[in-house]
């Protein structure tokens, strides 16, 4: 929800900004193809008054022949520089005092335990926009001057999808995955931290709206060659990562204690202890219950404790929006497992049908997998590790066999037992071994 609110804002915000007589100009540059100004696009949407342009379509009102008036004053004053502008119609100039008013992007921090799909958000995102939408991982940014990937080649990478066309570059989308691995580590005291807060530093203008000079296509990148200057004042930077241990620092700043054996003595500092805090931690009555509490946390982040995992506060104030996601239930791990167009039961039904052999679970065993795929806390990545232990056996015996069959139940999930198969010849015989089963029972009872 958070996202589709952003990314709409952004680009009605995109719009806002552009001076009315760049838009003017590219009417005047496409006669053919005349695109709707802003004026149409209210009127076509019925908001033109809703939204105080106020225009009535044929005659003026008397407060637009003023200021039409007024500014062909204007334009006599400027010794007629322009004297266009007192052809605009009316609702044009109105619109071109509301355009004082400059819209800033909001960034979004999206955070939220692992498996829990924020980088598929992301990608389902850049599939379905037709906007350039980069993916950059941070785990790989280090410092200039360091050997890995600079930080302009996050803008590098966009202005690729946006096929080296930079115009189109400046309004795009810029997706940071794992953000909360260039988290500074409090408990090493370097001069400077290459990987960590290094990185964030020389992220502030980037992510403020700068120009960034990004290397040109085929430039080798530490050789100077050729840059392209690229404005970032108009890309909407949404980072990601899994902040693994955050909730300890919640629940820490609110103060609240835990007993019993594994606790944090609340002295620790920083993302590696917080983590490792996490880790250690003794779950409570249930695994359901333990992320219950944690998405309470989660949804309670505020800008200082992601100050105290190691991000630096400069860099957490240029995101001002925190969107937190919760972890996955059992019910949604279920769907996850057959619902989507790629699920994982599917794709193995995939792959044993390209043996002629069918695979059926039960409903029974679909929801204990995603009990264990909870107890496992990796999200919904731990299904599939779930599902190649569970199938690996089967998945040895078939090939070159008669079987069938393959029937998953909820006892083989637990390990109770194993899948039960049924055989393609053994039909026949094993009706046939019922029936003599029935005449002996019937000579016994006689």
């Amino acid at each position: 929800k958070a996202l589709s609110v952003a990314v709409y804002n952004h680009y009605k915000r995109i719009y806002h900004n552009i001076p009315v007589n760049k838009k003017e100009e590219s009417l005047k540059e496409q006669p053919g193809r005349q695109l709707p100004s802003h004026r149409d696009l209210l009127h076509i949407a019925g908001m033109g008054s809703a939204l105080g342009v106020g225009f009535n379509q044929e005659g003026n009102s008397p407060r637009q022949q003023q200021q039409q008036d007024q500014q062909q004053q204007q334009n006599q004053q400027q010794g007629g520089q322009d004297t266009g502008a007192g052809e605009q119609h009316g609702s044009d100039i109105l619109e071109a005092t509301s355009h004082n008013l400059r819209l800033e992007k909001s960034n979004i921090m999206m955070f939220g335990s692992t498996g829990s799909g924020k980088t598929l958000l992301a990608q389902t995102i850049a599939r379905c926009l037709d906007v350039p939408f980069a993916i950059c991982d941070c785990t790989t940014l280090t410092m200039a001057g360091y050997v890995g990937e600079d930080i302009e080649s996050v803008v590098g990478k966009l202005l690729q999808d946006a096929n080296y066309d930079v115009n189109k570059a400046q309004t795009g989308i810029i997706f940071l995955d794992e953000v909360d691995k260039i988290g500074a580590v409090p408990g090493i005291h370097q001069l400077r931290d290459v990987g960590g807060e290094g990185v964030q530093q020389g992220m502030l203008k980037m992510v403020e709206g700068t120009i960034v000079n990004v290397p040109e296509k085929n430039a080798a990148r530490k050789t100077r060659g050729e840059t392209v200057q690229v404005d970032t004042t108009n890309i909407l930077f949404v980072c990601s990562g899994a902040f693994n241990g955050l909730e300890k620092i919640v629940a820490r700043r609110k103060n609240e204690k835990y007993l019993g054996f594994g606790t944090s003595s609340g002295t620790s500092q920083g993302r590696r202890a917080a983590a490792q805090a996490g880790q250690a931690e003794g779950s409570m009555s249930s695994e359901h219950e333990d992320q219950i509490e944690r998405d309470r946390q989660f949804s309670e982040v505020e800008a200082q404790d992601l100050i105290e995992f190691g991000m630096i506060p400069e860099f957490v104030g240029r995101f001002p929006a925190l969107v937190p996601f919760h972890s996955l239930t059992e019910d949604m791990l279920v769907r996850i497992l057959t619902e989507p167009k790629n699920a994982l039961v599917p794709q193995y039904q995939m792959l044993f049908g390209m043996d002629k052999v069918e695979l059926k679970f039960t409903p029974e065993a679909l929801k204990s997998i995603s009990r264990s795929a909870i107890q496992k806390k990796t999200g919904a990545r731990g299904l599939r590790a779930i599902m190649e232990k569970l199938l690996l056996d089967v998945m040895f015996e078939i090939p070159g066999s008669n079987v069938e069959s393959v029937i998953v139940t909820e006892e083989a999930v637990m390990g109770m037992s194993g899948p039960s198969f049924t055989y393609a010849e053994d039909k026949e015989t094993s009706e046939e071994g019922e029936q003599q089963g029935s005449e002996d029972l019937q000579r016994a009872s006689a």
